[in-house]
This record gives C-alpha cells, structure tokens and sequence, in this order.
C-alpha cells in the first residue's frame, strides 16, 4: 500500500511570476459578482518563456491556470552573453517595447512586466523602454513580438543560405 505521508510538490524546473491580477465585476439582478483574471510569467532561465491569462473566482485558482496556460505557450529566445543578439522592436496595440543589448554588469533596465518576462527568459543585461501603452497586457504581448524576432548570428546565417 503507498504511503500517503509523502505528499511533497515536485520541483519544477521553471519560475512563475505573477504579472497582474485584476478584479472583474459582473453586475447581475441580485447586485455584483467579482471575478479574478491573473497574468503570470513562466520561464526556466535558460531561454525558454511563455505568458498565460488565466480567469477565476479565486485568486489563486486564477493564478494556478494563469500559470499552465503559460507553460503551454513557452517558446525559446535567444540569449548570447546573457544579453540579446541585437536591437528589436515589438509593438502590440499601442504598446511599443525596444530592447537594446547591454554589456556585462548592465543587469536589467525595465519596468516591471519586462522586467519579469525577461528575467525568466534568463536575460541578465538588458536596456528596455516601453513606449505609448503601459498596459500589462499589450506592454507584455509587445515584448514576446519582439523576442519572437531575434536571431542568433547563425540563424540568420541559415536564413540567407536558405533563400
């Protein structure tokens, strides 16, 4: 018979950060019914991030389904140096994120929900700006558009070999 004593969590391999959590009012006959919708990063540190929204009407059920939509969702980025290969733009809605490469001992120049996605990406040397929307939301699709674009110099080697 299996001991049921040992009901320690496994450790992941990836680290969550909740980005956002916002309270959501439904105005029904009997008055308001509140509900949580949570944004959460998770990465490994190695390269790999992902972003989930997740909707409840507890919080941390939100933050819990917020977190498996994110680990659903992960794609690689390239890092050289704990830094980026190059300049990029991302752009989503109204919300524009640049990201610049910086040298060693730089750390990370960003505000809070890039801040985040790019400390879960494992990217230690970073200058960021966000421009125009400073919704989480846009601020943080605008950043994975602009990681989704970065090329190591070999991939892009490839790409003009390939063409």
């Amino acid at each position: 018979m299996a001991n049921h004593s040992d009901n320690r969590k496994e450790e992941s391999p990836y680290i969550d950060r909740v980005i956002n959590i916002n309270r959501v009012a439904k105005v029904v006959k009997g008055g308001r019914r509140f509900s949580f919708s949570a944004i959460v990063v998770v990465g490994d540190k190695k390269g790999n991030v992902g972003i989930g929204l997740g909707k409840a009407g507890e919080v941390p059920e939100a933050i819990r389904k917020a977190g498996e939509k994110a680990k659903k969702s992960l794609f690689p980025v390239p890092v050289v140096n704990d830094t980026i290969p190059h300049q990029v733009v991302g752009r989503f809605g109204s919300g524009h994120v640049v990201m610049l490469p910086a040298g060693a001992g730089t750390g990370v120049i960003a505000g809070g929900a890039v801040r985040a996605l790019m400390e879960c990406a494992g990217v230690k040397n970073v200058l960021t700006k966000c421009v125009g929307s400073n919704n989480p939301h846009n601020v943080l699709k605008a950043t994975i558009e602009g990681l989704r674009q970065l090329n190591t110099r070999e991939q892009y080697r490839n790409k003009l070999s390939a063409s």
